[in-house]
């Protein structure tokens, strides 16, 4: 037992407990986690500064924003974000089909707890940070839970944060608000640069009771009548974009005739994104508390009308939840090699140095929010297809071991519109992850690694089951891709060679996978030929979990009506891989309740071979066995 004396303290100078490590990720949203993973599996040492008590970012339980992307819910065929991110997103099915935003926490938590070479600092905040002329020296972090002060050091530091604070308080060049038509030639901008943003939004959750429940609105809520939601859907309503026109449906119409177009239904159990505000003021940084408290009045004031107003149909809905965090869209924009624009975006560039992409149209919510009483509160600018995004805009022109990632990439006002979505800023975390771990393990700064190494990163990229429109599995050192290919039986169009031939999803009509003639009794077994005996160590696998579909979390009972439910039936779920040499098996493994896409199968000592044999047993559900893509490496000791 010990023994405690109440004595007075020396004064302390909370001197800084000093570390290096060879990445250094501030911000533990969407992005920055899945750019400390991936930094952490490539072999730096890496360490995430996360300000909050979960990681997500807006995704968590802390603000509930359901985490879209280039699928545009539902409207853009087979364009969900694959590699980490869907890895988390498959781990929380697996376990989570009440959706409860407390155990996605969780999966987040252990996710990057249980990264090898990740040191995770919560509830720390960067308050300081040292630079020259064009290079980041250190950073400073008080961890409040613990009084405990760090200082960071790093060959690469990467922004996260969302504001771009790191970028901002080492005295990089940013941009907030709107640029002019004629800077960038972009048709949709203004005549004049101005400081618009889009605004803060705060999200609610409400509950049938089953019976009458009343609501008694705090004095210091805001009161509105049906004015002021003017073009504000609120209620059971569906709302779909068709070009520039905005369709309302009623709740017994058939929406589903409409996933081609973005779908929104509006319902009283989850809160609107139109709460939204600080678009127009002086600040949008300066102001957040204001701007908090401030929705806070409308919030509670909206949910009085809902309640108190009119037949909304919400007698007997409680008010279960108000957030305390609020989601921000838009806020500074860090200057870097190259800037995303809005013809880009419309265009679907493919750029040489591509590494990410995004689907999600350029929307412009009105700046002033729920106070710009009777404005359409969204320009929503919808485009086909998808656009990339290059490695440029991930890395600082102003500070030589400075990336970005998140939001405040280097785009313009419009284009930020569409790469600000979280999917899209996850996918650009893993790829600026990835490349920070490969330029410290070259010794090269991120502009240098991505002159010299750009097709190195793309190919590590697409090797992680990361998706980069217009490029393919070009990997010499993967042996499957000169393998004779065979299987015991294949849907036409869906023949056992697709898996070698790049891509890992299916494009418009072209069909990229095996699929199998239905399961037998012994199941479906695909079968590589190697061309030459190999010494083999590893065997990538790439499942198909339905690509058109959505699997986030939400508070959003329209979208968890839509969601199947549980680990995806098209999925994989039971296999053996048996490893041939001169047709005898000289290393077998059997794999159940197999619930992610990508699987990586390394064996502990390597395996002399001239045959791998697939044997698949088993799906979550559907009738035939799917297979994107079989990937071959041999021992390089």
């Amino acid at each position: 037992m010990k023994t405690f004396v109440h004595e007075k303290p020396e004064p302390s100078t909370n001197p800084a407990v000093e570390k290096h490590y060879d990445v250094v990720v501030i911000g533990g949203g969407m992005s920055g986690l899945c750019a400390a993973i991936a930094s952490a599996r490539h072999g730096a040492k890496t360490c995430l500064v996360q300000d909050r008590s979960v990681y997500g970012g807006n995704a968590s339980s802390e603000t509930k924003m359901h985490i879209s992307g280039a699928s545009c819910h539902w409207g853009k065929k087979n364009a969900a974000e694959t590699g980490i991110l869907m890895e988390l997103q498959l781990d929380n099915k697996r376990i989570n089909d009440s959706y409860n935003y407390s155990i996605w926490d969780g999966v987040l938590w252990s996710k990057a707890q249980g990264t090898e070479n990740l040191d995770c600092y919560m509830n720390t905040t960067m308050d300081k940070v040292t630079a020259g002329k064009d290079k980041i020296q250190a950073v400073e972090c008080y961890q409040m839970t613990t009084e405990i002060r760090y200082g960071f050091t790093a060959d690469i530091f990467i922004d996260a944060t969302g504001n771009g604070t790191l970028g901002y308080f080492a005295g990089c060049e940013y941009r907030i608000g709107r640029e002019s038509r004629e800077e960038f030639g972009e048709k949709d901008a203004p005549d004049v640069p101005d400081g618009e943003t889009m605004g803060n939004t705060i999200y609610f959750v409400a509950r049938d009771m089953g019976h009458p429940v009343k609501f008694v609105k705090p004095d210091w809520a805001y009161t509105f009548d049906e004015s002021f939601f003017k073009h504000r859907y609120h209620g059971d309503i569906v709302v779909y974009h068709n070009a520039d026109d905005v369709v309302v449906l009623k709740p017994d119409e058939d929406y589903e005739d409409h996933r081609d177009q973005l779908v929104e239904k509006y319902d009283v159990e989850s809160g609107y994104w139109w709460i939204e505000l600080g678009g127009d003021w002086d600040d949008i940084i300066k102001s957040a508390e204001e701007i908090r408290w401030e929705l806070y009045k409308i919030i509670y004031g909206v949910w009085d009308h809902i309640k108190n107003g009119g037949d909304h149909g919400a007698e007997n809905y409680e008010l279960v939840w108000v957030g305390n965090v609020p989601g921000t869209r838009e806020s500074r924009r860090l200057v870097g090699e190259y800037i995303l624009k809005e013809e880009d975006v419309y265009e679907n560039r493919i750029f040489e140095d591509a590494v990410a992409y995004g689907g999600w149209p350029m929307d412009e919510h009105t700046a002033g929010g729920f106070h710009a009483k009777g404005e359409i509160p969204s320009k929503v600018r919808s485009f086909p297809g998808f656009y990339t995004i290059p490695y440029r805009c991930y890395v600082s022109k102003d500070m030589k071991n400075m990336m970005m990632a998140g939001r405040n990439i280097s785009a313009s006002k419009l284009a930020m519109g569409s790469t600000r979505i979280m999917a899209t800023c996850a996918v650009g975390g893993q790829a600026v992850g990835t490349a920070a771990a490969m330029a410290c393990a070259k010794g090269c700064s991120p502009v240098e690694f991505g002159e010299k190494y750009i097709r190195e990163l793309q190919q590590e990229l697409l090797k992680d089951d990361c998706y980069i429109p217009g490029y393919r599995n070009e990997d010499e050192k993967d042996l499957a891709r000169q393998a004779n290919v065979s299987a015991t039986s294949s849907r036409p169009g869906c023949e056992a060679r697709k898996v070698i031939n790049g891509v890992t999803r299916n494009e418009e009509e072209t069909l990229n996978l095996w699929q199998s003639a239905g399961i037998g009794a012994e199941g479906e077994t695909l079968s590589l030929q190697l061309k030459n005996e190999a010494s083999i160590s590893q065997i990538r696998l790439t499942f198909d979990p339905d690509l058109s579909e959505e699997r986030c979390i939400s508070v959003s009972k329209a979208f968890l009506d839509k969601e199947p439910i549980g680990v995806a039936k098209e999925l994989v779920k039971d296999y053996n891989i048996n490893i041939k040499k001169n047709g005898e098996i000289v290393w077998t493994k059997s794999v159940y309740d197999n619930y992610q896409r990508q699987n990586i199968i390394d064996l502990e000592q390597p395996i002399v071979s001239d045959q791998i044999d697939i044997c698949i047993t088993a799906t979550n559900g559907d009738a035939d066995a799917r297979v994107f893509e079989v990937r071959v490496y041999a021992d390089e000791r």
